[in-house]
């Protein structure tokens, strides 16, 4: 399950030592932490895990091929990547192994990605395990990547190690397994911001698009895509 320290005021949030999958109660758990986080106001956040996982996404049977997910846990995942979008405070995914599928998206949901160099997979997998993007994991992978990247990333479902993953865009740098937490770190807190609620506010409007197709109702595979009046 995650939990959370603060070191020298910089969040450290881990997201678990297993595979840290997506789980209603890991799902639970991570929000309470972010409420704590609102609450203590450090100067930034960062995410990492503290096994061979960054984290292997959302809680679902790959090997049983298309996959319908239900409404309520799709909200549950969404609301997630909302809060991590727009939270007022620079916000650094220390990827420290494999981050597949949610474990991605969770991942570009931060303001900034560094990753080892020397082992684990960025990987979004969608296309060969049978659960097509959301408008809102689509849109959260399209606000942050350029146009070239996000169809390759997509319609491919290539894994990418740290050093390629730089060079396809998916993350900011690949470091070596023992400066990782220190980049991360030095990351997070070189742009603090006096304002942080208008940091808040700013990335508010940079993701308009993203945020709004994160909250849109939960649709399953065939059903037409109606949108509030």
């Amino acid at each position: 399950m995650p939990s959370i320290r603060t070191v020298n005021d910089v969040a450290i949030l881990d997201l678990g030592a297993d595979e840290n999958r997506f789980t209603p109660a890991w799902l639970d758990e991570f929000d309470q932490l972010l409420d704590w986080l609102l609450l203590d106001a450090p100067r930034a956040l960062v995410t990492t895990g503290s096994g061979k996982f960054y984290s292997n996404g959302l809680d679902v049977d790959e090997s049983q091929g298309s996959t319908e997910l239900e409404a309520g846990y799709v909200h549950q995942v969404h609301r997630l990547f909302r809060r991590i979008l727009t939270l007022p405070m620079p916000t650094v995914a220390a990827i420290n192994g494999h981050a597949f599928g949610g474990g991605a998206l969770l991942a570009m949901a931060h303001d900034y990605r560094v990753m080892r160099e020397d082992r684990g997979y960025f990987c979004f997998p969608e296309v060969n395990i049978g659960i097509p993007f959301t408008p809102g994991m689509a849109a959260l992978i399209q606000c942050k990547l350029d146009p070239r990247s996000a169809r390759d990333a997509m319609l491919t479902g290539r894994r990418t190690g740290g050093v390629e993953a730089v060079q396809a865009g998916l993350i900011d740098a690949a470091v070596e397994a023992g400066s990782l937490m220190a980049q991360a770190t030095a990351l997070a807190t070189a742009h603090v911001p006096e304002h942080h609620g208008t940091l808040g506010t700013v990335k508010s409007v940079m993701y308009a698009e993203a945020l709004s197709a994160l909250q849109l109702p939960h649709r399953q595979q065939g059903q037409e895509l109606r949108l509030p009046s």
